[in-house]
């Protein structure tokens, strides 16, 4: 008789496989070991990145940015191509959207006044901060317009509503290149590796990723 739970294998990394069984005894150890812990320390062991955030604004900001451009492009071709179908779904997009941004835009504004950073970087975070209240004004706004005039939103009012809904856009793409300029060059809110970490790490590195 074929034993299903023996012969159902996987193969990891390095090569080695093993039953389904002992992946799930490996788990359920897992879990049990997680909830054997103290409170506080369950959070930093389950979710280590989250836990070593200097602030939760990292955690938001992808959100609006996803939201709000697949809102822009799907009312853009909605109202090119005529597609109403288009146009129900990007009211959602623009609503998540804009409630995403108003979380991201307090969360940056804790994170401005808590991180520490030099005068050069003080610039382009205020920049940064100037476009971040922009956007979520924008998008507030063209919320509360679709809710009262979506039936009336045709013509040279949607044409109006569009290029509004550009220019929120382009303040997005300039925002995030503002935002990663400050994390990937000037290293804001990053902890750096300590010197023996980085004095191990070759040039050469690569991961090799053999199933």
């Amino acid at each position: 008789m074929l034993d299903l739970i023996e012969n159902l294998t996987f193969t990891i990394h390095s090569g080695a496989s093993g039953g389904m069984a002992d992946m799930l005894d490996k788990i359920l150890t897992g879990l049990e070991n997680l909830f054997s812990l103290p409170a506080g320390e369950i959070l930093p062991t389950l979710l280590p990145g989250l836990s070593a955030m200097a602030n939760l604004h990292p955690l938001f900001v992808h959100f609006p940015i996803a939201l709000l451009t697949v809102f822009f492009f799907a009312d853009l071709t909605a109202s090119i191509f005529q597609k109403p179908d288009w146009r129900k779904a990007a009211d959602w997009f623009l609503y998540l959207g804009a409630v995403f941004a108003v979380m991201t835009m307090i969360a940056g504004l804790h994170a401005a006044e808590t991180v520490p950073h030099t005068e050069d970087v003080h610039e382009i975070m205020e920049t940064h901060e100037h476009l971040g209240i922009a956007i979520v004004t924008i998008a507030l706004s063209l919320s509360v317009w679709r809710l009262i005039a979506k039936p009336r939103l045709k013509g040279m009012a949607n044409t109006a509503y569009l290029i509004l809904a550009a220019g929120m856009w382009l303040m997005l793409v300039f925002a995030a290149d503002l935002g990663g300029l400050m994390v990937y060059h000037f290293g804001v809110a990053v902890t750096n590796g300590s010197a023996a970490d980085t004095e191990e790490q070759s040039p050469h590195h690569h991961h090799d990723h053999e199933l």
